[in-house]
């Protein structure tokens, strides 16, 4: 169905537009015709177009508005205003994933957001979670799956969309291998395995949620299109696009082990490491899981249960970097 065509528009309170993720959000839901209010946290003027406190990257039509998602009384006062909305869409994540950082952005935000909603009439929330929730062994996997909960037991229409590995996490070796140096991979480089999506495909998804009621009342597993691909896959594709011969570094995953065993074991003298051993946990945890639909009978991810959309490949993504055309701000997505 042509969702742009058939979904009447319908104004939409969206959380975490700031991040590349939300900002390509806001820009599917003003190409599908919707009015969209973004609630974000005052910026200082260097992050903001024009010396103003508007965030870069965001269509002129959208209504920006300034308050701390962490704050009930902010959310209703400073982005709902009293006034109805029809659709809340969320792209907020912590940034760390750390624990104390997960609950209060992950959960209690949500939460927050969720009770203004429902007093401002909303029936829909779509809610941008991640497809790792499926096997919750962190705590920001376990704080949003606890919202997760709430929000399928609110009333609401809920959408909740769990997508594959995005671009940006992916890219971290790009400029390594143009450097000369190795290509990165965690054992053999076969542990793993991935349907990566792009911040516009996914944003496009997204909004289609809006109009699509066969994705209403779902939690909704999302990647890329094309095959699952490996680590072992992206560094071979990545030599092939910069003309170098592949050459590999291979990272045992028991020094992850080590790690993760050393930061913990001092977490619980220094509590400052507590946060530095989830961390460390994190990046075991990708290294070792496929971000891919988890078949719940036999504990084995299976590519070809996870489902695909959009057009641009990482492939695509890694030769449009290589060329200049394309540059990517991990921030704290970054593996390597």
């Amino acid at each position: 169905m042509n969702d742009r065509a058939t979904t009447p528009p319908k104004r939409v309170l969206l959380l975490g537009a700031t991040g590349t993720i939300g900002q390509a959000t806001a820009r599917a839901l003003v190409r599908h015709g919707h009015e969209v209010v973004c609630l974000v946290r005052p910026r200082p003027a260097a992050a903001s177009d024009a010396g103003s406190e508007r965030p870069r990257g965001l269509p002129e039509s959208v209504t920006v508005r300034h308050g701390d998602v962490c704050d009930p009384a902010a959310v209703a006062r400073d982005g709902f205003r009293g006034e109805r909305f029809d659709v809340l869409v969320s792209c907020l994540a912590s940034r760390t994933g750390a624990p104390k950082d997960a609950w209060a952005i992950d959960h209690a935000a949500h939460l927050h957001a969720l009770a203004a909603a429902r007093e401002a009439g909303v029936a829909h929330m779509v809610l941008l979670s991640a497809i790792c929730v499926q096997k919750p062994l962190l705590e920001f996997q376990k704080a949003k799956l606890a919202f997760e909960t709430a929000l399928i037991g609110s009333g609401l229409t809920y959408s909740i969309v769990r997508p594959t590995a995005f671009f940006k996490s992916l890219s971290g070796q790009v400029e390594r291998v143009r450097q000369g140096k190795p290509f990165l991979v965690f054992g053999d480089g076969e542990l793993t395995a991935c349907k990566p999506i792009s911040d516009d495909d996914l944003a496009e998804f997204l909004a289609g949620c809006l109009g699509d009621e066969r994705r209403h009342n779902r939690v909704l597993p999302i990647g890329g299109p094309g095959d699952a691909i490996t680590p072992r896959q992206q560094g071979d594709r990545l030599f092939e696009l910069v003309g170098r011969k592949p050459a590999f570094k291979h990272v045992p995953v028991r020094l992850l082990d080590g790690v993760v065993m050393g930061l913990g074991a001092l977490g619980r003298i220094v509590p400052p490491l507590a946060d530095k051993a989830e961390l460390a946990r994190i990046g075991r945890y990708y290294a070792t899981e496929s971000m891919l639909v988890l078949d719940p009978v036999t504990g084995r991810y299976d590519a070809d249960a996870t489902p695909s959309t959009g057009t641009e490949t990482l492939y695509d993504f890694y030769a449009r970097m290589i060329r200049g055309e394309a540059t990517v701000d991990r921030g704290d997505h970054a593996v390597f």
